[in-house]
């Protein structure tokens, strides 16, 4: 979004505004962001500073619509700020709130659950954005693979095993393969404790080149079929796990019962369909890694929601070496009252992250 809000900012910035005009673009846009309704002269006159006439501010309200801040959903008179104009009242104009006590306990509570894993932490943090803010949350779990804490392998059939792979942050992997002819039970259980005498601390991939490194070292020690088995199990279950990071989406039914969305259901549908598809999940990080604050995408700022019309506001958060790892967001109309959720997005980013450090 940056270098979108760089193109147009070149055409119109808050500094090139009358006095009259922004007062008249801020009070617009705030009463806007509040009923969701196209916004008249008379009624922004009652809520003017000044006694100014409804001829003056239709007069501002056009040099405003010129300048590609307002346009006119219908006939009627009343305006609406275009997604320009949004971008620069959020950029320029937006006066945050402090998070009340009520939403920070409620916040702080993601934590508070203990012996959970982190897939657990993110669901969590997901649903408490979503009840909060009332809109459709997006938490993206960390980057990168997690340590391995325990392997085992459980004969199924003749022909059918399956890997269990408990990761440091609580995560447990299940996956079936096809063992060696005749493998037996015994088998297995000398291949998984190999395995884990080798395992804690080291991911999945760290995990196969040690293994391959063990094999060639003890060949002579490891039974045939162990070995097999071990190449084997490994081998697919990091072909199926894969690198793939997880998007977690809650509350999507707060979107879709959102008035001013209603009619656009079709365009919703596919917005989730998308997520769900884990479309462009890679640009969700690319887009904050510019710094530390909450970012705000207002429409077709983001690819994601070009056809929607939705405001994406997402944080990133850091692990203790202060790197960016994954983020947190709320998806909604771009009528939020983006002074209360940003700095929900924002507190709730940091805690996470200091949520991710310590299991790290």
């Amino acid at each position: 979004s940056s270098t979108f809000w760089q193109m147009t900012r070149n055409h119109t910035a808050i500094k090139d505004l009358s006095d009259r005009n922004r007062e008249v673009f801020q009070t617009l846009v705030e009463m806007y962001l509040e009923t969701g309704a196209p916004i008249g002269s008379r009624t922004l006159s009652r809520d003017i500073h000044e006694n100014v006439s409804s001829a003056t501010i239709r007069n501002a309200m056009q040099d405003l619509e010129h300048l590609g801040l307002l346009s006119s959903p219908h006939i009627s008179a009343g305006r609406i700020p275009t997604e320009l104009g949004l971008r620069m009242f959020v950029d320029e104009l937006l006066e945050v709130s402090q998070v009340d006590s009520t939403e920070r306990d409620l916040i702080d509570s993601i934590g508070e659950s203990e012996g959970d894993g982190l897939v657990d932490l993110m669901d969590r943090t997901g649903s408490v954005l979503a009840g909060l803010t009332r809109g459709a949350s997006l938490v993206l779990a960390p980057k990168g693979e997690p340590t391995i804490k325990h392997v085992e392998f459980v004969p199924l059939a003749p022909d059918r095993a399956l890997v269990v792979l408990v990761t440091a942050d609580g995560r447990v992997e299940n996956r079936i393969f096809e063992p060696p002819v005749g493998q037996t039970a015994s088998a297995m259980r000398e291949a998984a404790n190999f395995l884990n005498s080798i395992a804690q601390g080291r991911t999945v991939k760290e995990l196969h080149r040690t293994i391959a490194a063990e094999i060639e070292l003890r060949r002579s020690e490891i039974d045939e079929l162990a070995t097999d088995l071990v190449e084997r199990g490994i081998a697919v279950w990091e072909t199926a796990q894969g690198h793939a990071e997880r998007l977690i989406v809650r509350g999507r039914s707060h979107l879709l019962e959102s008035k001013e969305l209603e009619q656009d259901m079709d365009r919703i549908r596919m917005l989730f369909d998308d997520l769900d598809r884990k479309r462009d999940i890679a640009d969700f990080l690319e887009a904050v890694e510019g710094g530390e604050g909450v970012r705000v995408f207002i429409g077709s700022e983001n690819q994601l929601f070009s056809l929607t019309g939705s405001t994406l506001v997402m944080a990133p958060y850091m692990s203790n070496d202060r790197k960016i790892v994954g983020a947190v967001g709320v998806i909604g109309p771009t009528r939020l009252n983006y002074g209360r959720i940003v700095p929900i997005v924002d507190y709730t980013a940091q805690l996470v992250g200091r949520f991710v450090s310590e299991t790290q």
